[in-house]
């Protein structure tokens, strides 16, 4: 039976990796972002199953109660949801807005907050239901430059926790989390920036589809948490075993791998409003092997493409 699935943040990146794989399973979707246009090109992407577009920014009062509301007008119910929407913003904490430090909070960490609050009150009311939030490896570690992201996503780390202690008492009602390392994404190239070179994800990089597998993965096989990325755990033993080795090589690696030559003038990118010109599942990180299985003949190719999405 096909479920009824919200994605917020569906317009790019994971969101919109997210939304495809979902629709290629023939479930129902909602898919919300602040983009009205590329809402509609991210439906036509999923036209093979019923889709309801609700334009939201998950950062204005009472947006997502609205969203959920039009969700269960709709399809009359709510089986998963899933938060992806995100902004980023690099910069020396003393030297980013405090209303772009506040604003990138604001998204990351109290909407996604609003979210969980929001979809647990429709899925306790059927009893059953799934909750799949999205985090970071940052969640875990800390990176110079990205204070704002960073603190976001150690925040979330901590209301999963205790959101699923409270959850003890509804079997029924999963909540997962998902923690990414490096993804292929525009966030980067989109993010504020008031430390004058463009951001980018410093390797390895994995793709926003195989994000999505793990997202989807979750509602067949719930698990507290997911961590996408091969280094991931390489990194949090690092950060918590040798704190002192990890401070010392940190910020010299992130200047390397994940700060690009190109210099840029500051700018607000994303945070306060959309960008649609940027938005896309991939973001230039990772070479395009969906386009390189279309060159390969026969069924090879097919395989290729159906697993790349």
């Amino acid at each position: 039976m096909s479920r009824v699935v919200v994605i917020a943040g569906a317009t790019s990146g994971i969101g919109r990796a997210t939304a495809r794989a979902f629709a290629e399973r023939g479930d129902r979707l909602v898919l919300a972002a602040r983009a009205t246009q590329t809402l509609a090109d991210v439906r036509a992407e999923c036209a093979d199953v019923d889709v309801l577009t609700v334009p939201t920014d998950v950062t204005e009062p009472g947006a997502l109660e609205a969203l959920a509301g039009a969700a269960a007008d709709r399809f009359g119910r709510i089986d998963v949801w899933v938060p992806t929407a995100a902004v980023m913003a690099y910069g020396r904490f003393d030297e980013l807005p405090e209303r772009v430090f506040d604003q990138v909070v604001r998204t990351d960490l109290l909407a996604a907050a609003d979210s969980a609050r929001v979809a647990l009150r429709h899925v306790r009311a059927t009893g059953t239901g799934t909750l799949i939030l999205t985090s970071s490896v940052l969640g875990h570690i800390t990176a110079p430059y990205m204070s704002a992201y960073v603190t976001s996503k150690w925040g979330l780390q901590g209301l999963v926790r205790t959101l699923q202690q409270e959850l003890r008492d509804s079997p029924r009602i999963r909540l997962c989390l998902v923690n990414p390392g490096s993804v292929d994404t525009p966030v980067y190239q989109q993010a504020a920036n008031y430390l004058g070179r463009v951001g980018r994800p410093p390797p390895p990089v994995t793709s926003s589809q195989r994000v999505a597998r793990a997202i989807v993965d979750c509602v067949d096989r719930p698990r507290r948490e997911v961590s996408v990325g091969r280094l991931n755990v390489v990194l949090r033993a690092g950060f918590t075993v040798l704190p002192g080795v990890y401070d010392v090589l940190v910020g010299p690696l992130m200047r390397l791998a994940g700060l690009s030559g190109r210099p840029v003038d500051a700018h607000d990118g994303t945070v306060f409003a959309p960008n649609p010109a940027g938005e896309a599942v991939r973001g230039g990180h990772l070479p395009d092997l969906r386009q390189l299985a279309r060159s390969v003949p026969g069924s090879v190719g097919a395989v290729l493409r159906r697993r790349l999405g």
